[in-house]
C-alpha cells in the first residue's frame, strides 16, 4: 500500500536545489528528456468523498503527517494525472510560524502563513479541502473569521530563514507589528494604535472606552481630567475601541 501522506522532507531546501539533488543533470541534456508521456493537465479536481473541486491557483487543506497535527496549508500550481489515473497536484507550500527558522512570535496571529520557496508534488488523495488566504489588509478587513480563512504578508525563504519583505509598520509603544487577534485602541489625535495593556487599561476597560487620547497628545490641563488610562468620552458620544480585525 502506498503511504499518501504529504511529507515535507525537502522544507529546507528550494526548489530548484531539491531538483539538482534529486535529478542527474545529464536527464537535462536532451529535449526529449522533458516529454512525459501518459501524463495530461487537468483543469480541475474533485476533492475524494466530497463535492468540492479545487483548481489550479487555490488554496487546499493537506493531511499532515502526523495526525494530532493541524493540515498543511499549499497552494496549487498545477494538477495532472496519468495513464491509470493516478493523479498528482505540484504544491508551493505555506509555512505557519512555528515552522520557520525564527519560530512563532508575539505578533504572529493565529491563522497567519508564509508563503515558502519550497515545492513539491503529492497525491491529490492527501488534499482534504478547500480553504482561502487572504492579503493581509483584505484579512483584516473581514467581519466574521471562518476556519477556512487565513492570511500571508509575509514571502519565507525556507533555506536561509529569511522574509520578504523583512521590514513592517509597527505600532504602540512596544513597537511591535500589528496582530490581528489582538484588540487594540486608535488615539483620536495621533491615530496611533495601542494595546490595553501598554497604556495600563485592561481589555474590558478598552472595549468601554468612548474615545481615547493617548499620554503623548493629551494636553496637560486635559490629564486632569483624564482617568488612569488616558482616555475620555467626547460629546459626540462616537467612537469604539479597534475591533481584533482592522
Amino acid at each position: 500500500m502506498h503511504n499518501l501522506t504529504p511529507k515535507r522532507l525537502s522544507k529546507n531546501l528550494p526548489f530548484w536545489t531539491t531538483l539538482q539533488t534529486q535529478t542527474h543533470p545529464l536527464f537535462f541534456s536532451s529535449p526529449m528528456a522533458k516529454i512525459r508521456p501518459g501524463k495530461r493537465d487537468l483543469d480541475a479536481y474533485t476533492i475524494r468523498g466530497t463535492n468540492k473541486v479545487v483548481r489550479t491557483g487555490d488554496c487546499v487543506l493537506m493531511r499532515p503527517s502526523e495526525n494530532d497535527s493541524a493540515p498543511y496549508v499549499a497552494l496549487i500550481e498545477k494538477l495532472e494525472a496519468d495513464n491509470r489515473n493516478n493523479t498528482k497536484v505540484h504544491v508551493r507550500w505555506y509555512y505557519r510560524p512555528e515552522e520557520s527558522l525564527g519560530g512563532r512570535r508575539q505578533f504572529h496571529g493565529s491563522k497567519e502563513l508564509f508563503l515558502s520557496d519550497h515545492y513539491d508534488v503529492q497525491s491529490a488523495h492527501t488534499i482534504e479541502g478547500k480553504c482561502i488566504v487572504h492579503s493581509f489588509k483584505n484579512y483584516t478587513k473581514l467581519e466574521n473569521v471562518g476556519p477556512e480563512d487565513y492570511y500571508c504578508r509575509f514571502e519565507y525563504k525556507a533555506a536561509t530563514g529569511a522574509f520578504v519583505p523583512d521590514r513592517v509598520a509597527v505600532y504602540c509603544k512596544c513597537e511591535m507589528p500589528y496582530n490581528p487577534d489582538d484588540l487594540m485602541v486608535q488615539c483620536e489625535e495621533c491615530k496611533d494604535w495601542y494595546h490595553p495593556a501598554c497604556v495600563g487599561m485592561t481589555s474590558e476597560q478598552a472595549k468601554q472606552l468612548a474615545d481615547f487620547v493617548c499620554s503623548d497628545c493629551s494636553s496637560e490641563d486635559v490629564k486632569k481630567s483624564l482617568n488612569t488610562y488616558a482616555a475620555f468620552p467626547l460629546s459626540n458620544g462616537k467612537g469604539e475601541p479597534k475591533r481584533q480585525k482592522r
